[in-house]
Formats: structure tokens, C-alpha cells, sequence
């Protein structure tokens, strides 16, 4: 497995992502993926699933300590004394003494980013929490962010995909040494019919979806955290380290975020949503 290193944090490239995952489904698929390899698990307090994680993470025959594990706090829990009684309430759910990295899940507009990021500094602080973080945050956003707290924003978490342009974020966190976590990196599936990955993939006996993953952690800084409950698709996922893409080929598949209804979809997604695929 490789790892982006950020602020201090190790984190596997590919991690398994748990939105929408719950109950007896979600701890099995996350008792399989710690078997299969997997040593990163992503989940939230919005998921309604960490009690589902926690079990799985109990059940795989691998120490704690060896697996990356994030949470998130959802908007609505963001002033200072929510922000440390939900966490405690994750950790309780999750049955760990600590998360590796927690993450403010939105900006909020109307609660300072203060305030979220000293209590979560205080969390760490406690030992509850190793890494902090965000999703969802634009470069400004994440440089206010970086700039409120003492100590390193590790990761950014994003939608991320090949139709989905993030280059000026994604440079911005380069520069700034800190991962970005693509969440959605299959685009929901879109990725599975796209003919330019199929031919890719074509060349090194891979599908579409493994061409779209090994584009995505073959980039500086990057991880992705795709959501699968299949074992096959599981083990696929893991795979991706075991073939690389050439230069012109990760060209090709950066050209994707280019074209004229992905910049549309990108800059008007409430419009897009309403007009046909």
C-alpha cells in the first residue's frame, strides 16, 4: 500500500469509503476490507454508521493501531461544546480510544472556523484525535483553516473524479503539503462506461474503474476512498498498485475535466441536476 505524507499523518492512498453503508452490511464490508488489505476506513457522524464501523474494525483479525481511521463532524455539530460531546459520542459508537484524523465535514457560514478547529485542537490535545482536517473547503477555505489553528491541516476532502476539474486545489495542496482525499472517485458509477478508461484499461487487462482509481493516487497528494461492498470489487481496488499509467495517458484522462458539460456541471450543478445526462 502506498501513503501520502501529510502534517505527520501516513494515509493509505486507497481507503474505503462508508457513506450510505449501514448496519449489517456496512460491518461486513468493513471486516473484509481489513482482510483483504485495506488499512484506511473513512465514515461520519452523518452516515449514521460508525456503531456498523466499529463492529467491522472489531471483527478483522488486525490490530487498531494499524488501521487509518477518519470521522467527520457534520455542520450542525461545529460550536465548540457539540463539537467535543459528538466526538466523544463517535468514539463511544466506534468502540476506539481515538480517531487518526477528524474532519470538519462542511464549512459552515454562519460559525467561524475558529471555533470548530480549537475545540477539535483540544480533542488532540486529549489524545482523542491524532490528525485534523476538512472537507468540502475551497482554497480559501482551507487557507483560513490552516491559518486558525496551531498545528497542520492534514487533508482536505473532496468530490474528486475524472470529470470533476479540482487542479487549482489540488496544486494549492500540494504547495501546502496536504493530502487531498477524493470521496465519489468513480463519479457514481459514470466512470464504468466511459470509453477513453475502457481503452486504457484495455491495454493492462483493467477496467474502467481501476484505470479511474490508479489516475486519481498515481497524482502527488492524492487519496481516494472509493465505497464497494462486493469482495471482487474490494480486492479490484487494491490492485491498483500493480500497474502504472503513462504520462500521456494521465493527459488524456486529465483532458476529461475539460470538456463543455463538465465545466457546466462543475460551475452550475444546481442547473446541471435538471437537464439531461
Amino acid at each position: 500500500m502506498e501513503h501520502v505524507e501529510a502534517g505527520g499523518a501516513s494515509i493509505p492512498k486507497i481507503g474505503l469509503g462508508t457513506w450510505q453503508n449501514t448496519g449489517t452490511a456496512c460491518t461486513e464490508t468493513v471486516r473484509t476490507a481489513l482482510d483483504l488489505g485495506y488499512r484506511h476506513v473513512d465514515t461520519a457522524q452523518v452516515y449514521d454508521n460508525e456503531r456498523a464501523v466499529g463492529e467491522g474494525i472489531a471483527a478483522a483479525d488486525v490490530d487498531r493501531d494499524d488501521i487509518f481511521l477518519t470521522t467527520k463532524v457534520w455542520r450542525s455539530n461545529l460550536r465548540r461544546e457539540t463539537v467535543v460531546s459528538t466526538v466523544e459520542e463517535s468514539l463511544a459508537k466506534l468502540g476506539v480510544d481515538y480517531v487518526d484524523l477528524l474532519l470538519i465535514h462542511w464549512p459552515h457560514p454562519r460559525v467561524p472556523v475558529e471555533e470548530p478547529l480549537d475545540a477539535m485542537a483540544e480533542l488532540r490535545e486529549r489524545g482523542l484525535v491524532e490528525h485534523l482536517g476538512v472537507s468540502n473547503f475551497t482554497r480559501s477555505q482551507l487557507r483560513a483553516a490552516a491559518d486558525a489553528v496551531d498545528g497542520p491541516i492534514v487533508a482536505d476532502q473532496v468530490l474528486y473524479h475524472p470529470y470533476k476539474e479540482q487542479s487549482a486545489l489540488r496544486e494549492y495542496c500540494v504547495d501546502a503539503g496536504i493530502a487531498l482525499t477524493a470521496y465519489s472517485p468513480l463519479a457514481r458509477g459514470r466512470v464504468l462506461g466511459d470509453d477513453l478508461l475502457a481503452r486504457i484499461g484495455d491495454r493492462y487487462d483493467r477496467s474502467p474503474a481501476q484505470v479511474a482509481l490508479r489516475w486519481l493516487v498515481q497524482q502527488d497528494g492524492v487519496v481516494a476512498i472509493p465505497k464497494s461492498t462486493s469482495r471482487d470489487h474490494l480486492a479490484d481496488n487494491l490492485a491498483v498498485f500493480e500497474f502504472s499509467l503513462t504520462d500521456d495517458e494521465m493527459a488524456r484522462i486529465h483532458e476529461l475535466e475539460g470538456g463543455f458539460k463538465t465545466k457546466l456541471r462543475n460551475r452550475l450543478p444546481a442547473l446541471m441536476r435538471r437537464l439531461p445526462v
